[in-house]
């Protein structure tokens, strides 16, 4: 069974910072590391791209308006993919999904952690 377990949201100040993470369970990257995306959806509104990684971390894409202040990453001995946040500003709160695509299986979506920012 696959599975992505995301982590590490939470309740933050107007620039401040967080790691989540996501876990890829079932799968195993250090054999076939997937490409995985990072997606948020704020209160009333549509979910959106935030960052992309690839099968090599150097195949990186990120939206317009995060860039320079997100990074993501890869671990595949972990099979976990990280999205660092930095310079947090309210815009940025949302729910953050991690999303993959297996094949049989088509897009798999995490469950999603809840990152606040106070301003």
């Amino acid at each position: 069974q696959v599975q992505l377990v995301e982590s590490g949201g939470g309740l933050v100040q107007l620039g401040g910072s967080l790691r989540l993470s996501c876990e890829a369970r079932g799968l195993s990257f250090t054999k076939d590391p997937n490409a995985v995306t990072w997606t948020r959806q704020a209160p009333g509104k549509e979910r959106e791209f935030v960052a992309y990684i690839g099968r090599s971390s150097g195949d990186t894409d990120y939206l317009e308006s995060v860039k320079g202040r997100f990074t993501i990453s890869r671990d595949n001995a972990k099979n976990t993919v990280y999205l660092q946040v930095n310079s947090l500003k309210p815009e940025d709160t949302a729910i953050y999904y991690c999303n993959t695509y297996v094949s049989g299986l088509g897009n798999v979506r995490g469950q999603g952690t809840q990152v606040t920012v106070a301003s």
